[in-house]
C-alpha cells in the first residue's frame, strides 16, 4: 500500500502477551457498546488493541488473526480525534504491522465525517479513537479467485472478535459497525480505489 505520510512515525509501545484477565472472562464480558466517554485512550492501550487486530505474533511474519493462505489482505486505519489518545495529534493514522507503529496520512479530527458517512451513527463521533478496518481483495483472490473474497470477510470476522475481546481486557468498549455508504467512508479517508472499507470500530471507555 503506497501513500505519502504527512507526518513523523509514531513508535507504538511493545504489545503484552499476558494480561491480568482470563481469556474466558473476556468472552463473557463482551457487549456491543455505543456509549462512550470522551477520555483519550493512552499509547499503550492503543498499541495492545492494534496488535490484537493485526500484529506479528512469529518471526516468519504471521500474525495475530489467521489470514487464509497468509495472504493478509486487510489493512488497519486509526482515526484519533481530539484529545482521543494521548501522545497523537487528531488525524489519519495508518498501522504499519511491521514496524509496530503509526504513520499519519490526513490530518485532523474526521470522526464527524465519518459518522455522517455511517448514516449519523453519533456514536462514531463520540468515541475518542475510531478504526477502521478496510482489504484489499487482490491480495487474496489472486490466489483464490473470486471465492477469495469470502476469506478476507473471514479474516475481517476474526480481527472483529480479537480486537472486541482485547477491549474487554483493557476495561474498553467497543462495537463492530458495518452500516455506511462505502463511498462515502472511502472518500473521508481520502483511500485508494483499490481499498475497500469494511469495518468501523469506535473504541473507548464505557459511558
Amino acid at each position: 500500500m503506497h501513500r505519502d505520510k504527512v507526518g513523523p512515525e509514531v513508535k507504538l509501545p511493545p504489545p503484552r502477551e499476558r494480561g491480568e484477565m482470563s481469556l474466558e472472562e473476556t468472552i463473557a464480558r463482551r457487549r456491543s457498546v455505543r456509549e462512550y466517554k470522551g477520555e483519550p485512550l493512552s499509547l499503550s492501550q492503543l498499541s495492545q488493541v492494534l496488535w490484537a487486530a493485526q500484529g506479528l505474533t512469529d518471526a516468519r511474519g504471521l500474525r495475530a488473526a489467521p489470514s487464509a493462505g497468509a495472504t493478509y489482505p486487510l489493512e488497519v486505519f486509526v482515526l484519533i480525534g481530539r484529545d482521543g489518545a494521548e501522545g497523537l495529534e487528531p488525524g489519519m493514522y495508518h498501522y504499519d504491522v511491521t514496524k509496530h507503529s503509526l504513520n499519519l496520512y490526513k490530518g485532523g479530527d474526521q470522526r464527524r465525517e465519518l459518522a455522517i458517512a455511517a448514516r449519523d451513527q453519533e456514536f462514531i463521533a463520540q468515541a475518542p479513537v475510531d478504526i477502521v478496518i478496510c482489504a484489499i481483495y487482490e491480495r487474496t483472490c489472486m490466489y483464490y479467485g473470486p471465492r477469495g473474497e469470502r476469506y478476507v470477510h473471514m479474516d475481517l470476522g476474526h480481527v472483529g472478535q480479537n480486537v472486541s475481546l482485547q477491549a474487554v481486557a483493557l476495561g474498553l468498549a467497543t462495537v463492530m459497525v458495518g452500516a455506511f455508504d462505502d463511498e462515502q467512508v472511502s472518500a473521508v479517508m481520502g483511500l485508494a480505489k483499490e481499498i475497500k472499507p469494511l469495518y468501523i470500530i469506535p473504541l473507548g471507555k464505557s459511558s
